[in-house]
């Protein structure tokens, strides 16, 4: 068994839901400790919600030598749900059909074991490389994210550390390994919407205010609005509900007040401001009772075509023979607050088909090219 494959089955073997790390940190310090990394633990939260946090940083024959390439990732993973749903235990690394099972193989303790192996090999090839090679790991990725990255961003940038470019473990891949690397990612704005009505009986609807049906051609005026056309590197803003509550239960009572969740997935044609103010001048036109409160959850991030990028799609190349595609698409991930402290963040990982799911999996044959691709990267960075 490769040394990869190795480490990611005591990855999986940890059950860390979020925000337990469950010990994956520590082991992976302690390999990484013996490479020459200088360790940190940056953990933050109450006792009762600990997010762990490690940064490690080996620097490079110079000193603190620039470029500085970090590897950052997460080891929680979501819950598993219900075990007798799983082919095996999501707990205990299983082999079926030439694929690895396991909760996290894919989301993404692949490639934080890819990473680190990938380190550890260019590191006792390399001993006296240029430049110098960091990790950041986290326990709260998949859950609130507040005591995770963005801590950790903001304890780096007080000193004024160095970061040229950042690669985010994510599982990017869609078909084959290496066919696809996120250079952005859309921004995020929530909004809770509150219509006011007057409740009363539905038998006499003139002593009542439906808030349920004033609210509705508003509703249907922002789903049916262009917020921006996108660009070159972004798909169009997108406008999305997820959920309505109004009502008592009751079906012959008229609701006092309807309550509207909603998304924005905005590009870096449109603003959170911009957003919020259209959003305001459609409900003040349609003339509702209402209050609004936001949630801004991450803005967009873009690394355009450069150093970074070349490295990477180049190491896929020279290891899949593959040419992948930049994309922008999908959820938030952390690399919108690594955006903020360094220039250049692209993700790239593994086939992300079985993400969040039953039975999640990856193709155990994809592991070694996975941490190839990231040693390669070091070497046409570091090199």
């Amino acid at each position: 068994m490769s040394q990869t494959l190795a480490l990611l089955e005591a990855l999986i073997a940890r059950p860390s839901v979020t925000p337990d790390d469950a010990g994956c940190q520590d082991l992976i310090a302690e390999r990484l400790g013996r490479c020459g990394f200088e360790i940190e633990r940056m953990d933050s939260g109450p006792a009762d919600f600990r997010v762990a946090n490690l940064w490690a940083i080996r620097r490079g024959s110079a000193g603190d030598a620039a470029p500085v390439l970090l590897f950052a990732g997460h080891t929680d993973v979501v819950p598993p749900g219900k075990l007798d749903s799983w082919a095996s235990d999501p707990f205990v690394p299983s082999y079926r059909n030439g694929r690895l099972y396991g909760r996290g193989a894919a989301d993404m303790k692949s490639s934080v074991a890819a990473m680190v192996v990938a380190a550890e090999e260019f590191v006792a090839a390399h001993p006296a490389h240029a430049g110098s090679v960091a990790f950041l790991l986290t326990s709260d990725e998949e859950g609130p994210a507040v005591d995770g990255t963005v801590v950790c961003c903001e304890r780096l940038k007080a000193r004024q550390q160095r970061l040229d470019y950042c690669i985010v473990g994510e599982p990017t891949s869609v078909e084959k390994l290496g066919d696809m690397v996120k250079n952005g990612r859309r921004g995020t704005l929530s909004g809770k919407l509150k219509v006011r009505g007057i409740q009363g009986h539905v038998a006499y609807p003139h002593l009542a205010r439906n808030p349920v049906h004033q609210a509705a051609p508003a509703l249907a005026e922002l789903a049916a609005t262009e917020w921006d056309r996108g660009n070159d590197y972004f798909p169009a803003t997108t406008f999305q509900i997820s959920n309505i509550h109004a009502g008592t239960g009751a079906t012959n009572v008229i609701p006092g007040e309807v309550v509207i969740d909603f998304n924005f997935r905005f590009s870096t044609e449109s603003t959170p401001e911009g957003l919020k103010h259209r959003v305001a001048t459609l409900l003040e036109r349609h003339g509702l009772e209402y209050e609004l409160a936001w949630t801004l959850g991450g803005e967009p991030f873009l690394t355009p075509i450069g150093t970074l990028s070349d490295a990477v799609r180049g190491a896929i190349l020279a290891e899949t023979g593959l040419t992948p595609e930049l994309s922008t698409t999908g959820g938030t991930s952390d690399g919108r607050f690594l955006a903020k402290i360094c220039q250049e963040v692209l993700e790239f990982g593994p086939i992300n088909a079985t993400i969040h799911k039953i039975d999640e999996n990856v193709p155990a044959d994809c592991i070694e090219p996975l941490k190839n691709i990231y040693r390669r990267t070091l070497e046409n960075l570091l090199l």
